[in-house]
């Protein structure tokens, strides 16, 4: 069976943020290639930030998939452990509580992303 991978950033007992892996199993489906089964979400969000964006900790207000569009982040756990993410990229943040995660633009550019907020 294939899978994708997918980093999730979740929070530990303590509050402190991590990056962690999900692999969600893939299936054949003839010629349009390999799909997932379906995942319940509430809503999609379309969202652009300024060249400059730089946020400082925070939590995310709710679970959900932050598909980035273009662009290229850095995003940098409660720890210091730091990743970067480009276009293409999928994360799941599912840290609601705790210290949260810091996020910047690594490109002075305008970024384009969508927040797929998941259901209960």
């Amino acid at each position: 069976m294939k899978e994708l991978t997918i980093t999730r950033i979740y929070a530990n007992e303590q509050g402190e943020s991590h990056f962690g892996q999900v692999a969600i199993p893939l299936e054949e489906s003839g010629t349009i290639g390999f799909l997932s089964g379906a995942h319940p979400v509430e809503s999609v969000i379309f969202r652009q930030v300024l060249p400059c964006y730089d946020y400082d900790f925070h939590t995310a207000p709710r679970r959900q998939y932050i598909v980035l569009l273009d662009g290229e982040i850095e995003i940098e756990t409660s720890l210091g452990e730091k990743r970067q993410f480009k276009g293409g990229q999928v994360v799941l943040l599912e840290h609601t509580t705790g210290k949260g995660h810091k996020t910047r633009n690594l490109t002075p550019v305008m970024r384009n992303s969508l927040f797929i907020v998941l259901g209960l």
